[in-house]
């Protein structure tokens, strides 16, 4: 019977199968306090075992705390166990968005001067433009839903020949733009939701961690979303946010910002002490997000309902290029140099390791600074086809290299986890 990993480390490993909970591989039995033989586990005293593995792994004084954020952090299930369209999707569920909304040939654009103004115009279908650009020439596959979009449809791959293509097409050139512009828009709209404290945990998730610091290391964020769940949950917080951004009216993006602290002089008889203003963190988006937007040479951040274009790396194959484009170069640089720090625990939730250039910035920290400790949090820990960067984290993992793996998301298991023991 297969069983479900749910932490995972070199030494130790807690799974689980449809009758019993194991430790090793070993069902995990407890003395029944009103007889003299043992019983199984229950869900919550295994539940309880892997906090305390969590607890063992991220309660050791780390100086430093980085949080890596990817799409999956944004995901919330229903009652039923399904992912809610209403919140944050996978990016095969944004495809059969881009699918269902341009079916029609038609979509209206917004106004970059007034978002509020839509201007319908004339656009490719789907799967006109997979046809035409060489991807494939049939996209579509028929289940007992209706029509979907292929499961090895890859938006990724599929965007990256569509901006070459348009960037050298001479028959109607503005509709193709037009139609890329339009994908780009549903991409805009499919990430763009509000916080909701009932559904998201990203406050809990922020607490927590900040409390494991002392007042003068901050916690690090890094998010590859758009969305801004973690500057609303920060506020409602009162939390103060370093984004790179100046704290002028207009804010611009200022690399130098992430190097100050908020502090104050307290007198003494004898000296004078700096204090550390508590509930202060680093965010840095590396994709961009929805409420940047260019104003000439500088970047500023705006509402993300403000006019203008907005300032996003679009999922393509060619992002790895496009991040060494400002600001995203120079944000790429401080992930990186964060994961140098000494005695830095690093937590990824909602990332698939699918993304190379960030995957392997990882690798290459975990494999060259021996005081970095990885807590790798996913919804499942058997993929039934994982990443090649995946099985490199896997096997590093059985080489001693400081890295677990742990069966939770962040707007289910991770908190429980994380602050269930401390």
């Amino acid at each position: 019977m297969m069983k479900t990993r749910y932490f995972e480390s070199h030494k130790l490993n807690l799974s689980a199968d449809e009758k019993e909970y194991y430790l090793n591989d070993e069902p995990l039995k407890v003395q029944d306090s009103d007889s003299t033989k043992k019983r199984d586990y229950t869900k919550s005293e295994f539940d309880t075992e892997i906090s305390k593995a969590v607890s063992q792994f991220v309660n050791r004084s780390f100086e430093h705390i980085v949080l890596l954020l990817g799409a999956g952090a944004s995901v919330v299930k229903n009652e039923e166990g399904e992912i809610d369209p209403e919140y944050g999707k996978t990016v095969a569920m944004i495809a059969e968005q881009v699918l269902g909304q341009l079916s029609s040939k038609k979509y209206k654009l917004p106004n970059f001067n007034d978002p509020s103004v839509k201007i319908s115009t004339d656009v490719f279908t789907l799967e006109e433009m997979a046809k035409d650009i060489g991807y494939c020439d049939n996209i579509i596959c028929t289940n007992k839903y209706g029509k979907r979009l292929d499961p090895q449809f890859n938006l990724e791959t599929f965007l990256s020949r569509l901006k070459t293509y348009t960037q050298f097409v001479k028959t109607d050139q503005q509709k193709w733009e037009d139609s890329q512009n339009a994908i780009f828009d549903i991409i805009k709209q499919a990430t763009s939701y509000e916080y909701d404290k009932s559904k998201f945990k990203h406050k809990a998730l922020i607490n927590i961690l900040s409390k494991k610091l002392l007042p003068e290391n901050k916690l690090s964020i890094i998010t590859t979303n758009y969305d801004t769940l973690i500057e609303d949950a920060a506020e409602s917080m009162n939390y103060t946010v370093f984004d790179g951004f100046s704290f002028s009216r207009t804010p611009k993006f200022d690399d130098d910002m992430f190097e100050w602290h908020l502090s104050k002089h307290v007198s003494n008889v004898k000296t004078r002490e700096n204090i550390y203003k508590k509930q202060v963190i680093d965010l840095l988006k590396i994709h961009g997000s929805l409420t940047w937007r260019r104003d000439g040479k500088d970047v500023i951040r705006l509402n993300k309902k403000a006019p203008g274009k907005t300032i996003m790396i679009f999922p393509s194959s060619d992002k790895y290029m496009q991040s060494y484009e400002e600001p995203y170069f120079e944000l790429f640089a401080r992930f990186q140099d964060l994961l140098k720090q000494p005695n830095t625990l690093l937590i990824t939730t909602g990332f698939s390791f699918a993304d190379n250039h960030i995957s392997r910035m990882i690798i290459q920290a975990i494999s060259h600074n021996p005081s970095l400790s990885t807590l790798i949090a996913d919804y499942s820990l058997n993929p039934v086809d994982p990443n090649k960067n995946w099985e490199i984290l896997h096997d590093m993992l059985h080489d001693t290299y400081p890295i677990v793996f742990l069966k939770a998301t962040l707007n289910e298991k991770l908190t429980d986890y994380l602050g269930g023991i401390e």
